[in-house]
């Protein structure tokens, strides 16, 4: 096995591994999901962020996304209420309490890099080689494109 292939896979195990550790921890320690904490971050940067463009900014299928604010809508971390220009869009926003788990969460994840400063090269670097993973790994057929 090529030295290079053995070197990747072993960082792509460690971000599966880490992925996964994390999105256990949220649940157990704050009873959500990865994507309902990208949820929360948008909508406390975006108050009455409509659900259309929460769901093209997070590219999630309508259905999951729905569940997963309907959800947080129960919890008491977020509203939704009609859009008031179009009766039959839906608008979130951040609830205090949304607010406060916010600021109480471990800013890791994916969410994270929209607040990582200084570090552009490395981003730059970044998307091209989760697009390359993709690829190579064979995962292109789930990305839901």
């Amino acid at each position: 096995m090529q030295q290079q292939a053995l070197a990747a896979m072993v960082a792509w195990m460690r971000l599966d591994t880490a992925l996964k550790a994390f999105e256990l921890d949220l649940k157990r320690r704050y009873n959500i999901t990865t994507l309902q904490l990208a949820v929360l971050h948008i909508v406390s940067e975006r108050p009455h962020i409509p659900l259309a463009a929460l769901r093209k900014a997070l590219l999630a299928h309508a259905a999951t996304l729905g569940q997963a604010v309907d959800d947080l809508r129960r919890k008491g971390l977020c509203q939704v209420r009609s859009n008031p220009e179009d009766r039959r869009a839906r608008n979130v926003s951040i609830t205090e309490a949304g607010s406060a788990l916010v600021a109480a969460m471990p800013m890791a994840g994916p969410m994270r890099l929209r607040d990582v400063e200084g570090e552009t090269d490395r981003l730059d670097r970044l998307a091209p080689a989760l697009g390359d993973a993709l690829e190579l790994f064979g995962l292109e057929p789930w990305t839901g494109r």
